[in-house]
């Protein structure tokens, strides 16, 4: 049978195609995109008693709950931490390669005179062969250099100071760090697949209230 030519002509040209779809190399698959962004925490999730859901206390539940208690300003939830004597802390997962830039923001209501530090959190992205969580604080000094970098011991966690001195006063603060890199930085190795969770805690005698935490691409 003879086909016209037009016919034959588009039939060779779409036999072409699928025979280069074929070879290695020509996958027209089109690359990844960087990772969507991810919430680790809004607080617009809380237990009956004000407490943020899924957060767990490091030492004592029940003055936990008195010290850290979700609020909100019109539809705006928080975290308002007072006479806080422990750190809390919430277990949730992350490709910290992936999702290296950690965000969140904190707002200084008051700090007495010599409360240090003012405000710390802990980014934990990998554990030891104890299954301990091996953490960076991100702290907010009172009196120290920002930029100090002190390696942790056995069980603490090694500290960055983000931000010097007690002011400002009521004003929400947007941090921004890369997580990723700080952890190659000082513990010279990749942390693990999936990150371990993170931490808030507030000096003694410190109110200071917690908003939204996230992590992105960039």
């Amino acid at each position: 049978m003879n086909f016209p030519r037009a016919i034959r002509a588009g039939s060779t040209a779409i036999l072409v195609g699928l025979v280069f779809l074929t070879l290695p190399g020509t996958s027209r698959t089109a690359p990844a995109g960087p990772a969507a962004p991810m919430m680790l925490e809004d607080f617009k999730a809380k237990n009956a008693d004000g407490f943020p859901r899924d957060w767990k206390a490091q030492r004592n539940e029940s003055t936990a709950k008195q010290s850290y208690q979700v609020e909100s300003e019109g539809e705006v939830p928080f975290l308002a931490v007072r006479k806080a004597d422990q750190r809390i802390y919430k277990k949730i997962a992350w490709d910290s390669k992936a999702l290296p830039i950690l965000t969140w923001r904190w707002r200084l209501k008051a700090a007495p005179d010599g409360a240090e530090p003012i405000a710390v959190v802990f980014v934990s992205l990998d554990t030891d062969l104890m299954v301990i969580p091996v953490a960076n604080k991100y702290v907010w000094s009172a009196t120290k250099v920002k930029g100090t970098i002190k390696e942790g011991g056995l069980f603490d966690a090694s500290e960055i100071v983000q931000r010097t001195g007690p002011q400002p006063v009521g004003e929400w603060i947007e941090e921004r760090v890369n997580a990723y890199d700080d952890f190659k930085r000082i513990h010279k190795h990749e942390p693990a697949d999936k990150a371990w969770g993170i931490s808030l805690l507030a000096g003694p005698g410190v109110e200071i209230d917690f908003g939204p935490i996230g992590v992105s691409a960039s």
